[in-house]
């Protein structure tokens, strides 16, 4: 359940979705509030990422309804849905290699609704020192913790009103892991909405509000830090730890 007092900002209703014949999901439903923090969790496979692939249109829900704030974004084209707020952090980084740093984030820059929300280029070279020192690099002059900081600071710079991080740590040196989860910390203070699909539990129950675990398709379980933290027994029977 969303936290009292908090509005809906994001909610999956009964979706189901895949690829060609093959179906993925099972009516998944998840909600998210307004500066609320949900951790998807499970083993690869289990449709994580297409779930969030869902979500941002780049896959077709076969049936159910998506809906970010009072617009049902199911159906949406990808570029539609971005407008509306919802930002991506994708596995595998992807940032342009011909674009410097900087240039990514004058490029993709909108401003926030308030100036307290307002993730300017100068604010994100603020919170990743790496980033500012390297400014001028070219994506593809950066180490991949660098790449992966860069995708962090490329989707706030849109200033979105939910983020969504597919594996942002995923691949990482462990010092490099440990400043994207200072960042995302920052985010949780600053009242960011996020949806985190991570492996690393200890770390993502210190952060997230409510936790969702996938598994084949189906959530599995649901509920909040204290309640993942608790019962190790689920740990070890859908996340295989």
């Amino acid at each position: 359940m969303i936290q009292p007092g908090r509005p809906e900002l994001l909610k999956v209703q009964g979706l189901c979705s895949g690829y060609g014949l093959g179906q993925v999901l099972y009516d998944v439903d998840l909600h998210i509030g307004q500066g609320e923090i949900l951790g998807v969790l499970g083993r690869n496979g289990m449709g994580k990422t297409t779930l969030v692939r869902s979500i941002m249109g780049l896959v077709k829900p076969t049936r159910g309804q998506i809906t970010f704030g009072d617009l049902v974004i199911s159906g949406m084209a990808p570029h539609r849905i971005a407008q509306q707020g919802i930002a991506l952090v994708p596995e595998g980084r992807q940032v342009f290699g011909n674009l410097s740093v900087l240039e990514h984030l004058t490029t993709f820059y909108r401003a926030g609704a308030d100036s307290a929300q307002n993730w300017t280029p100068q604010r994100l070279l603020e919170l990743f020192p790496r980033l500012a020192e390297r400014r001028a690099h070219m994506g593809n002059q950066l180490s991949g913790g660098e790449q992966q900081m860069l995708a962090i600071a490329r989707a706030l710079v849109t200033n979105p009103r939910l983020l969504i991080l597919d594996e942002a740590t995923e691949g990482l040196a462990p010092l490099v892991r440990e400043e994207v989860w200072n960042v995302l910390s920052t985010l949780r203070s600053a009242g960011h909405a996020m949806l985190v699909i991570d492996k690393y539990v200890h770390r993502l129950i210190d952060i997230a509000d409510r936790h969702a675990i996938i598994e084949k398709g189906l959530v599995a379980w649901s509920g909040s830090s204290a309640q993942l933290d608790a019962d190790r027994s689920l740990w070890s029977r859908h996340l295989g730890l």
